[in-house]
């Protein structure tokens, strides 16, 4: 009998092939099925009718016609009409579509389908209800006493029921009538519910709290996917002593012709002042953010930004995210084409915030020449020249601090530089890289209220060499276990660069209108050409910059790793300027991984001359695995009250911790401080729970902030996120906790 019945699977399957083969339309393929192999089973009977092509499979079968794939443990499947009748755990993939049910009646060739108890999911979304039944002329699949949910398992605990939902395979789920439940409390009452389907599902996403400087809020939004070329985010906030506030974002995506985001935002501030009661604010606020990157063709890159405010502390009051990671917004627009050997720009950069001090160009067009052999030569020559117009326009308006409000000047630049190179390798390891170059500077007889200047042309000779060497040494056999070290390696990278520039014919600098100089910086700044920027501070210099780089290594399961790594760099003056001492700093900045879950970390800058810690930023980092972190970190910054451009200013003493501490699958906690120990203020407090909701997360945030001045600052927020359509990237809100209070 059991043969009979392989010999009975055979013939079907080998009707089946035949019919393809003769055929080419046809598309139905019938197979035993086992459910738990995944794989053909002889257990199976299929029963072939000649007459009236029907065909009956039992204890497991796969039915496949075009795009639509059943499995079910008894099928019979009328091959003329399309019509299949299962039952038994049936399984119909339909598209992107999967359909549950224990008997469904379904049609191959019209896509109509007729259940009783059913489950269906297209992530995000799923649902399930009964009576499940196909409106054919418009593929719409009507069902009653219906739930819908984010969450894939057979308890959702977040759901919307309804009496009656409407699929859209592929498009979205439609519901009237509906009510939200968190379990069985029900929540909220839609009296039109609809939920878009696929990856880019829409949707709505809302963060209620309370702020000191806002009152109770919420902010919603809403996320509409329109096609793949635009995606929409509406917004519309309400701040109790603030007002409302509203706007779109559109993220549009145009293949080769680029993408980017257009962001608006607008509100009526019920009260503007309070972040800075000293400046005049007006109660309309608003923001305009534009961005666009394109390669339109090969090796050519389109850039533009576009930030514009109203005020100076819009951003900071409504966008606190965002202005932690930029303050100063800037507005270019950048052309770029690069080749193999050189690059072009054409570079604008205009100010649209008058509050920002600026230096505007407009434009700049430059021409980088990389690095190069010439010809066969061992010469290497490498370049960069710009032209432009320039205009410094300092802050203005109430509130700024622009040392020379009302002010401004502008002049016409163009800058010249070349140099050459000779490098060679003796011994085999010692590289000796001699340079000689030459920088030719025109500016124009500069105007505006704060010009001063005349038409000047200057030259800057340059000369100089590089010598380093790298050395190493390798332990094969050296094991600690204890640190986990198998073999260590050993490198260390000793350099000398030598800078010369003589005095330039004009070296006054009251001479020249400045628009490119040295800004005040926590690192060593580049002294030689052209990696300096300060075109308008050039200055004679005859310096030696010692570096010492150090690197221990040893093999682990992720592979090569630094052990510890050790930098070491400082500048000898050989003929230092009235500004200057004979030794710069001595900075060193240093790694060490003792452990895969430890970390440290160590910046520092000390001052030769005055025998003193100028500057160090330490970090230790504990992260066993994926249970709990702690990280601590300590940044310190002497005062520096210099009448000099370079001057640091005020400095910090500030102490940092972040810890984060998974309590099981659905819960976790993390807390950070930041204390200020320069007058025992602890400045910042920020802790947020999780909880998993399986299919979303939730994440409930409470800031305490001292603001010294204004006052402390409460804040506490409750932020969801659908995981499907994540609001964060992975790590963005340990990265940027704002976010999580609202913000961007």
């Amino acid at each position: 009998m059991r043969r009979l019945r392989e010999m009975g699977c055979l013939a079907a399957l080998l009707f089946v092939a035949a019919s393809a083969l003769a055929q080419p339309r046809a598309e139905w393929f019938i197979q035993s099925y086992n459910r738990l192999t995944q794989q053909p089973s002889l257990d199976a009977g299929v029963i072939y009718d000649f007459a009236t092509k029907t065909v009956i499979a039992t204890n497991g079968v796969l039915v496949r016609y075009g795009e639509a794939v059943m499995t079910a443990e008894k099928v019979a499947v009328d091959q003329e009409t399309g019509w299949a009748t299962a039952e038994g755990e049936v399984r119909i993939q339909q598209g992107d579509q999967l359909w549950a049910s224990e008997r469904v009646r379904y049609n191959f060739k019209t896509q109509q389908i007729e259940a009783g108890h059913y489950r269906t999911g297209q992530a995000p979304m799923f649902a399930a209800g009964e009576d499940l039944r196909a409106e054919i002329t418009n593929r719409i699949y009507i069902s009653t006493n219906s739930i819908i949910t984010a969450e894939d398992i057979s308890e959702p605990f977040l759901k919307v029921r309804a009496r009656e939902i409407r699929i859209i395979p592929g498009e979205k789920i439609v519901a009237k009538h509906a009510v939200l439940y968190a379990g069985q409390v029900p929540v909220f009452y839609f009296p039109y519910y609809s939920r878009n389907l696929g990856p880019h599902a829409s949707n709505f996403s809302a963060t209620p709290g309370y702020r000191s400087a806002y009152g109770p809020f919420l902010l919603g939004s809403y996320n509409w996917y329109i096609n793949e070329y635009l995606e929409v985010i509406a917004h519309l906030d309400y701040r109790e002593r603030r007002g409302v506030g509203l706007g779109p974002d559109f993220n549009y995506q145009l293949g080769r012709w680029g993408s980017g985001t257009l962001r608006y935002y607008y509100t009526h501030d019920d009260d503007p002042q309070s972040g800075f009661p000293d400046v005049p604010i007006q109660a309309d606020r608003q923001r305009l953010y534009f961005s666009y990157l394109s390669a339109p063709a090969t090796n050519l890159e389109a850039r533009a930004l576009v930030r514009y405010e109203s005020d100076l502390a819009i951003v900071r009051d409504f966008f606190e995210g965002e202005y932690r990671r930029d303050p100063q917004p800037s507005t270019y627009f950048d052309l770029n084409q690069f080749w193999s050997n050189f690059s072009l720009d054409l570079y604008a950069q205009p100010r649209i915030n008058p509050w920002l001090e600026t230096v505007e160009r407009l434009p700049e067009i430059r021409l980088t020449g990389f690095r190069q052999q010439l010809g066969e030569s061992p010469l290497y020559y490498e370049s960069q020249s710009a032209a432009g117009w320039y205009r410094r326009r300092f802050a203005e308006g109430a509130g700024t601090n622009g040392p020379l409000p009302g002010l401004d000047y502008s002049a016409a630049r163009a800058d010249s530089f070349h140099q050459l190179l000779l490098p060679h390798t003796f011994f085999g390891w010692l590289n000796f890289i001699p340079r000689a170059g030459g920088r030719f500077t025109y500016y124009g007889e500069a105007s505006g209220p704060g010009a001063f200047t005349d038409e000047v042309y200057r030259g800057v000779f340059n000369t100089g060499a590089e010598l380093n060497f790298k050395a190493s040494r390798v332990w094969p056999d050296a094991e600690m276990k204890f640190f986990d070290i198998h073999g260590v390696r050993h490198i260390v990278e000793p350099s000398i660069n030598y800078v010369y520039v003589p005095a330039p014919n004009e070296s006054d600098a009251g001479l020249i209108p400045r628009f490119d100089f040295d800004r005040p910086s926590l690192r060593l700044l580049p002294i030689d050409f052209p990696d300096s920027y300060a075109i308008d501070s050039i200055d004679t210099e005859n310096v030696i910059r010692w570096g010492l780089r150090n690197r221990l290594q040893t093999k682990r399961e992720d592979g090569t790793v630094n052990l510890a790594s050790w930098d070491v760099y400082t500048d000898w003056r050989l003929k230092p300027r009235r500004d200057q001492t004979t030794f710069a700093d001595l900075y060193s900045d240093a790694q060490m991984h003792p452990w895969r879950w430890l970390a440290v970390e160590s910046l520092l800058r000390y001052d030769l001359g005055g025998g003193r810690i100028r500057m160090s930023f330490n970090t230790l980092t504990f992260q066993p695995g994926n249970t709990w972190s702690w990280g601590l970190g300590h940044f310190y910054l002497r005062d520096d009250l210099r009448a000099s451009p370079t001057a640091l200013g005020i400095g910090n003493n500030l102490f940092t911790s972040t810890a984060f501490y998974r309590l099981n699958e659905n819960w976790g906690f993390r807390a950070s401080h930041h204390f200020e120990a320069r007058d025992g203020r602890l400045e910042e407090q920020l802790y947020t729970v999780y909880r998993d909701l399986r299919s979303w997360t939730a994440a409930l945030t409470f800031l305490v902030r001292d603001n010294r001045l204004g006052g402390m600052d409460y804040t506490v927020a409750l932020t969801f996120s659908l995981k499907a359509v994540p609001k964060f990237g992975l790590g963005a809100d340990t990265a940027r906790p704002y976010t999580l209070l609202g913000g961007s």
